[in-house]
């Protein structure tokens, strides 16, 4: 099962880095994305993200705003992946900065160990790049 954890430091108020990151519905702030429609509330709520022609369908699993971290599943999408939950974690960083907690991990059926990780060291790129926009969104 690939997995992967980007772990980085980004300025800003770290309430503003959770309203941004706990409104599930609202993705403007995601790069590449060019619309975004939610269907329900909640845990089990999902977003439709189309980006570049594709659509991918991501459901809410958890969702705790006191520990500060929610986690999604994709149930739909081009990716070859089943399984995927990812899991988002915000705290206080260092010298009043946010920590971004940002990972996932899934399965690849038929996809053999070199291909799975160079498709999860793809994955964690983009999320690399999804929280610093999550910087720039807050800043």
């Amino acid at each position: 099962m690939p997995q992967f954890e980007v772990d980085k430091e980004i300025n800003g108020s770290l309430d503003k880095a959770w309203d941004v990151v706990a409104a599930f519905g609202e993705c403007g702030w995601i790069p590449g994305i060019d619309g975004c429609e939610l269907e329900g509330e909640g845990i089990g709520s999902v977003r439709k993200l189309k980006m570049g022609g594709m659509e991918i369908h991501e459901r809410l699993e958890a969702f705790d705003p006191e520990a500060r971290t929610l986690s999604y599943s994709i149930i739909a999408g081009p990716m070859p992946t089943e399984n995927y939950l990812a899991t988002i974690i915000l705290s206080a960083g260092s010298g009043g900065k946010v920590r971004v907690q940002w990972g996932a991990k899934f399965d690849v059926p038929g996809m053999d160990d070199a291909a799975a990780n160079g498709l999860a060291q793809g994955i964690e790129g983009s999320y690399s790049g999804m929280a610093d926009a999550l910087g720039a969104a807050i800043a």
